[in-house]
């Protein structure tokens, strides 16, 4: 039973009907929707749900992160190398993120979700045997599976969080992904110990890849239809229900503009996933379990973060939030490249993770304002992201061998601050101008 007093049901007590002219002018804009036929039991339930999968995906991908330095060592290969392994996530996931659009129109986002993550978790196994056997297309093979299912997942886990958050009828959004950074910190920590243990890969993977399963089994049926609570004159007639239709949101300069957001957060996450603990390691002279722990406290950031933009953006809205998240991020992470001492680049791990916080998961609930448009464009605006996942780890590890894994982050700078620049795009809008 939730409790009465849970302040995110606060505003759905009472059904509210949205009108496109009752706007209101305070910053975020927000307006509740009545969920016709909903108890509040089940929009409880659907928001718990929604918070358990964003922590199996993250979990899914924190099982396979924390251990890249005893993979490298595994596979006796150069970091450069390690950087094409990791290639596999990031092509995985475009391919991913490019069917999710039609998978999510087509069967909802309730079986995009079980789909892809049930199938791409599955990659976790594939790739610990590649590390076992020391083949390193085979962990490729595995890690493009992993990837292909989180795409999927990404998107469709978004959709279904942007249409609980229109029913809870405040900003929630932060809190999902908080929860994807509380499964990526469980899963650094339990891959931690089971570095510290001596436990192989493959043996790690397997026991994770059951939980997540059974876990996401649980989970999903408890999710509610995309378009709960919308009622069609309010929601708009336009609903890109062919693949043509839906590429038409590439053309659409907001979108473009979400996406560069999503781009240069995505990079400055991305970056620490992929390659901060190995920059610890290498860079900074940590050993491999405190390099793994490292990238825990980064992801705990992260998660703090999350968790205290919620009452800030509901005060001040998105754009002001976003500036001074890309401030925090590249101060942060300027520290860790350019003062040579791990004490103070421990520290600024900190900073790094509560400025890399917001941007992804404001981006895509930005992307998510018009409910019937809302799969074409989470899923063009994940894709425009997940350049980051699919350029970054290649193009830092072939800079790594050239210039060192520290000097190799600075083009992620330069990025963040073009994404602060563009921050203005994720305005909200009001109800009258997402008819």
């Amino acid at each position: 039973m939730p409790d009465p007093a849970d302040p995110l049901l606060e505003q759905t007590r009472k059904p509210l009907a949205v009108s496109p002219s009752s706007a209101a002018d305070s910053a975020p804009n927000r307006a509740a929707v009545a969920a016709p036929g909903l108890t509040r039991r089940e929009i409880v339930a659907w928001r718990n749900a929604v918070f358990v999968v964003f922590g199996l995906s993250g979990l899914a991908l924190a099982t396979w992160l924390s251990r890249v330095p005893r993979v490298r060592d595994e596979l006796d290969v150069s970091t450069s190398v390690i950087g094409i392994v990791l290639f596999g996530v990031a092509t995985g996931s475009i391919i991913g993120l490019t069917l999710a659009g039609q998978l999510v129109a087509k069967l909802g986002s309730a079986r995009g979700v079980l789909f892809g993550l049930g199938v791409g978790v599955l990659g976790l196994p594939v790739a610990g045997i590649g590390v076992e056997m020391g083949s390193i297309w085979l962990t490729f093979a595995g890690l493009l599976v992993l990837g292909a299912g989180n795409g999927m997942c990404d998107v469709a886990m978004n959709v279904t969080g942007a249409a609980n958050e229109r029913n809870l009828g405040r900003s929630v959004m932060p809190l999902f992904h908080a929860f994807f950074s509380v499964g990526t910190v469980v899963g650094t920590g339990i891959g931690a110990l089971a570095e510290a243990s001596g436990i192989p890969v493959l043996v790690h993977a397997g026991i994770m890849t059951a939980v997540i399963i059974v876990a996401l089994l649980l989970a999903v049926p408890r999710l509610q239809p995309d378009l709960t609570g919308i009622e069609p004159e309010a929601a708009g007639s336009e609903t890109h229900t062919t693949f043509a239709e839906r590429m038409r949101v590439w053309r659409e300069p907001r979108t473009l503009l979400i996406g560069v957001i999503v781009l240069g957060m995505a990079f400055a996450e991305g970056s620490a996933n992929d390659w901060l603990a190995l920059s610890m390691v290498d860079g900074h002279g940590l050993a491999n379990e405190q390099g793994a722990l490292v990238l825990a406290l980064f992801l705990a950031s992260m998660t703090a973060g999350r968790i205290a933009g919620v009452p800030l953006l509901d005060r001040f809205g998105r754009v002001p939030v976003l500036r001074i998240s890309a401030v925090f991020a590249v101060a942060g992470l300027a520290l860790v490249i350019f003062v040579p001492n791990p004490l103070v680049a421990v520290a600024a791990v900190v900073l790094w993770g509560l400025g890399a916080a917001l941007g992804f998961p404001v981006g895509m609930s930005a992307a998510a304002d018009e409910p019937r448009k809302a799969a074409a464009r989470v899923s063009t605006v994940a894709t425009i992201g997940y350049v980051a996942f699919l350029a970054g780890p290649p193009l830092i590890g072939f800079l790594g061998d050239h210039i060192g894994l520290l000097p190799a982050l600075i083009p992620v700078l330069v990025l963040i601050a073009i994404a602060g620049l563009c921050s203005g795009a994720a305005r909200e809008l009001r109800p009258a101008a997402a008819n």
